[in-house]
């Protein structure tokens, strides 16, 4: 998979996107990471990109210009048009579903934007849908970008070590996780639960699927609403409810 970044912040991804987990895929190449400078494509003297808005107001908009010849540089570099996301506030919240479907998509391309926003002409020619992080309000699109391309990064084939290191996550099968632990199995006092402790993979697994439905009743239980239960899920659903309520 082949992702794209158009910002005027290119340094600044580049140095996430080369970290950790990410860094190391991109290394090895298991994926392809761009962070493109839409600075270098405006034919303002001065390279400004952004202008006062057509009507008054406070702020600046990012031009047309430089953001639509930035994104011709890509769709010649590939060879053909990437799916591009807009980071807006005005977008589509941002969600795990979302993250597996853009994950499909040979090529992506995020836009961030600066200021007040984009000429509006940028998303009627070149964006394809619009997404946020949530109901508030940043400096830019680049946080929502680095964070949307982490997510979609590490579905990639050859990113993790198996698909198991996300299926079994939170938000991926409608649940949230299980509890975790690790050594220690007792530090002050605070011990780690037996059953993870027997060896005993399907008492283990039991348990763990009944912690992640308690944990998404207490926590989130407007996620049970669309999450897809067995009659076993529903059966511990019941008495978990029964216990708590």
């Amino acid at each position: 998979m082949r992702i794209d970044i158009l910002t005027l912040f290119d340094e600044m991804c580049e140095r996430v996107m080369s970290e950790s987990i990410i860094g190391r895929a991109r290394a090895k190449g298991a994926i392809e990471i761009n962070c493109h400078q839409i600075r270098d494509y405006t034919v303002d003297r001065q390279k400004r990109v952004d202008d006062a808005p057509f009507g008054g107001g406070l702020g600046m908009v990012m031009q047309v210009q430089p953001i639509i010849d930035c994104y011709d540089e890509v769709c010649n570099q590939i060879g053909k048009k990437p799916y591009l996301v807009y980071m807006s506030p005005q977008g589509k919240k941002l969600d795990q579903k979302k993250v597996v479907e853009l994950s499909q998509h040979q090529n992506l391309a995020i836009l961030c934007g600066h200021y007040e926003g984009v000429d509006e002409r940028v998303i009627d020619m070149i964006v394809d849908e619009e997404i946020s992080i949530g109901d508030f309000v940043l400096t830019g699109g680049e946080l929502p970008a680095l964070m949307l391309a982490d997510a979609v990064a590490r579905m990639c084939d050859g990113v993790l070590r198996s698909p198991e290191c996300f299926t079994e996550e939170s938000h991926y099968n409608g649940l949230l996780e299980y509890p975790q632990y690790s050594r220690p199995a007792d530090f002050r006092g605070h011990t780690v639960p037996e059953i993870l402790l027997s060896g005993h993979h399907g008492n283990i697994e039991k348990w763990r699927r009944e912690q992640s439905l308690r944990r998404t009743y207490i926590k989130r239980p407007d996620m049970l609403e669309t999450a897809d239960l067995s009659a076993e899920d529903k059966k511990m659903l019941k008495k978990i409810k029964e216990e708590l309520d």
